[in-house]
């Protein structure tokens, strides 16, 4: 029987002085957070993810704790989200964790890094192989608790207004690119910015930038990047796997009960498989409409290219690691784990897919 049902009809026998008493105690077991994030208000896919974390909290409570969403702006700017939450001024906040690498190198290797871990492999080191326990004690520093709330797969290489055949074509290239991606390619001459994710077709616009890698098709598609460059390329060498993250204040982290805790855990570790299906799912199709019906010119960069940026992305790694005593172990644990799962995806999934696309003419 619903429990307010009841103490509705009740009250027609006399029951007023239970009904007095009931009224404090649901009010007591209510409670509603605070969600920052870095995305534009129902952005397909990161923002549309953030409210569906929020929303499932709600449903998995049965509304003892429920979560009230702020998009990028609405209530801190999307970069000040980190501090908002670390401070208290929100209690939870849905980023992408290398946007906070100016805190520590550390937290680029939450989202993704150069020629690092796919999708599956993230989750792995997350899960299975103490990635977890490492990003709880990084997160510590800060008064921070952290939990894993989606993936978009692998990312595009980017627009670009001129072509790209060569090395030399990058360098003096303004580029958004955050992350340790972005430390690359300066190494090889680039002028690459971090943008928040509502800055960036303006500033293609305007000339402020002269590329900018987002996600992939389906997000790039409803940002219209199409309009103002048409050279489109792949594949991406910085986000091969890219997880979003929950943060939450530890202050409020630690005063939820363990089912509250327990909720908000399920509700992110959903979304890595729900938002990663969703963009697998819609990518292919954005694509062709990219394509067919906006004249994009699709590019593979070549692999000298490659040859390259490899080679800055190991020293970026290298001083990643040697940047602080939690980098190193951070660094240390991932390229371990790394290794063991490049070893197996190399013998599992790459060569299927070849032997596949072989065998449909791919």
């Amino acid at each position: 029987m619903d429990r307010r049902k009841f103490i509705k009809g009740a009250g027609v026998a006399g029951v007023a002085a239970a009904s007095t008493l009931a009224a404090p105690a649901i009010a007591q077991g209510t409670r509603e957070l605070k969600m920052v994030t870095t995305w534009p208000k129902n952005f397909p896919g990161l923002g549309t993810g953030a409210q569906r974390v929020a929303d499932r909290i709600s449903k998995i409570t049965d509304g003892s704790l429920t979560v009230r969403l702020f998009a990028a702006g609405e209530l801190v700017p999307p970069f000040e989200s980190f501090d908002a939450v670390s401070t208290g001024s929100a209690d939870m906040y849905h980023a992408a964790d290398y946007y906070w690498q100016g805190k520590s190198k550390a937290y680029a290797y939450f989202t993704a890094v150069p020629f690092g871990m796919t999708a599956a492999e993230i989750h792995a080191w997350i899960h299975h192989m103490g990635g977890q326990e490492l990003w709880d004690e990084l997160g510590s520093q800060f008064n921070l608790k952290h939990l894993p709330a989606g993936n978009t797969g692998v990312q595009m290489g980017g627009w670009f207004n001129k072509e790209i055949n060569s090395i030399d074509d990058m360098k003096g290239l303004k580029i958004r690119m955050p992350g340790l991606g972005g430390e690359v390619l300066r190494r090889i001459g680039a002028a690459a910015v971090t943008l928040p994710g509502g800055e960036i077709f303006p500033s293609l616009q305007s000339g402020a930038i002269d590329a900018t890698e987002w996600v992939g098709p389906w997000n790039d598609l409803a940002f219209g990047f199409y309009k103002v460059t048409k050279y489109y390329y792949y594949p991406g060498f910085h986000e091969p796997g890219s997880m979003l993250g929950v943060g939450i204040n530890l202050d409020v982290w630690n005063s939820l009960s363990g089912a509250h805790q327990e909720a908000i855990r399920a509700s992110c570790i959903a979304e890595n498989d729900i938002m990663l299906g969703e963009f697998n799912a819609n990518n292919g199709r954005a694509l062709k409409t990219l394509l067919n019906d906006h004249g994009v010119e699709l590019r593979r960069f070549d692999d000298s290219i490659f040859t390259e940026i490899a080679a800055k992305s190991k020293e970026v790694l290298a001083e990643a690691g040697a940047s602080s005593e939690i980098a190193g172990k951070v660094h240390a644990s991932f390229t371990e784990s790394f290794e063991a799962l490049r070893s197996w995806t190399g013998l599992s999934e790459q060569p299927y897919t070849a032997v596949r696309d072989k065998a449909f003419g791919g």
